[in-house]
């Protein structure tokens, strides 16, 4: 059974416009801006969020706030990866989750 996706969660434009920041503008219209620090601290991969608890393993703290996105690229039609200036690349972003991060700001 497929998942079922609104507006809310359909990117219509992503675009690195910077080394520090990413625009998402979703098919509602909404434009998001990320920070790449931000993203980097919420990173939900299994380096970074323990798979059994939940809990965040990464300090916030030992992300500097110089982080860049070095590269992105998109896995199939539903998240977006990352490649980080610090060597950090496993993370895979879910536009659901990209969305309920801008909706948090």
């Amino acid at each position: 059974m497929s998942e079922r996706r609104g507006p809310e969660i359909e990117p219509r434009e992503i675009q690195q416009v910077d080394d520090s920041t990413l625009r998402i503008t979703w098919a509602d219209n909404r434009e998001c801006r990320y920070k790449a620090v931000a993203l980097r601290r919420m990173c939900p991969c299994a380096q970074c969020v323990n798979e059994w608890t939940g809990e965040r393993m990464l300090k916030p703290e030992s992300v500097a706030e110089e982080i860049e996105i070095r590269d992105l690229s998109l896995v199939g039609r539903y998240a977006i990866n990352f490649r980080w200036n610090d060597g950090h690349e496993t993370g895979i972003y879910s536009f659901r989750y990209l969305r309920e991060l801008c909706e948090r700001t």
